[in-house]
C-alpha cells in the first residue's frame, strides 16, 4: 500500500462493481493508497453513480500521475483533517 493511490474497495463490492462498471479493473493497475484524488473530491459513495464518479477521478489520477498531483492530494487531505471537512 502506498500513501497516494485509489482507495481499496472491499472484495465483495469490487466484484459487483467490476461487472456493472466498464473499466473498473483499471484502477487496480497501481498500488492502493491511504488517500486519493477521488477521496478528496467526492463524498462517501452510496450509489452506482457515486462509484462511477470515483472511478473517473481514479482514472484521471492514474493518467496524470505526477509528484505535483500527489502533493496536491496530500495538501487537500491534510486540510480536510485539520479543518474537519471530511
Amino acid at each position: 500500500m502506498s500513501v497516494i493511490g485509489p482507495r481499496p474497495e472491499r472484495p465483495i463490492f469490487a466484484g459487483e462493481l467490476s461487472e456493472k462498471i466498464p473499466f473498473y479493473e483499471i484502477r487496480h493497475v497501481i498500488k492502493t493508497g491511504l488517500t486519493s484524488w477521488a477521496q478528496v473530491k467526492t463524498r462517501y459513495d452510496v450509489s452506482a453513480e457515486d462509484h462511477l464518479r470515483k472511478l473517473q477521478y481514479d482514472l484521471y489520477c492514474i493518467e496524470k500521475r505526477s509528484i505535483f498531483l500527489d502533493l496536491r492530494i496530500l495538501v487537500k487531505t491534510l486540510s480536510a483533517i485539520l479543518f474537519f471537512k471530511g
